[in-house]
């Protein structure tokens, strides 16, 4: 969500601007290291990290995110680097929880498409009511 300029009732030359919270950015993380392949989570204070086979993420009020410049290159043979994401509102974990019936895959893998997907349909920013997690994959219901 962009910065809101608002104005003063006064006769100032200034321009104070709100900033918005921000919101929670959410996506797989392929970085080495001790959270390899764990789902990163970033709250607008801090970052955590959850592995996939022990937690399940149940994203609310979410739109998927990606960098068609830099998602273009890797599509293109360039090493990869972050270029999508999910934005959130809300982020809640379960473990051994019965998930969902329904919903789409949703799909991201710039080597062979730099776009995300749903089935076939390109939804790079889209907006998704849910989106939850199952290991690896992600669906999402909008």
């Amino acid at each position: 969500m962009a910065a809101t300029v608002y104005y003063l009732p006064y006769k100032l030359t200034y321009k104070i601007k709100l900033i918005m919270p921000k919101k929670i950015k959410v996506r797989f993380n392929l970085g080495k290291g001790k959270n390899y392949m764990k789902w990163k989570v970033e709250f607008p204070t801090h970052s955590e990290y959850y592995s996939p086979d022990e937690y399940t993420l149940f994203l609310h009020a979410c739109q998927l995110k990606n960098h068609k410049k830099t998602a273009d290159k890797i599509h293109g043979g360039a090493n990869k680097s972050v270029c999508a994401w999910i934005l959130c509102d809300q982020v809640f974990l379960g473990q051994n929880v019965k998930l969902p019936d329904g919903g789409t895959q949703l799909k991201y893998n710039p080597r062979t498409q730099p776009n995300w997907l749903a089935g076939a349909a390109v939804v790079d920013n889209e907006y998704f009511d849910q989106i939850w997690s199952d290991g690896r994959k992600l669906f999402g219901i909008k």
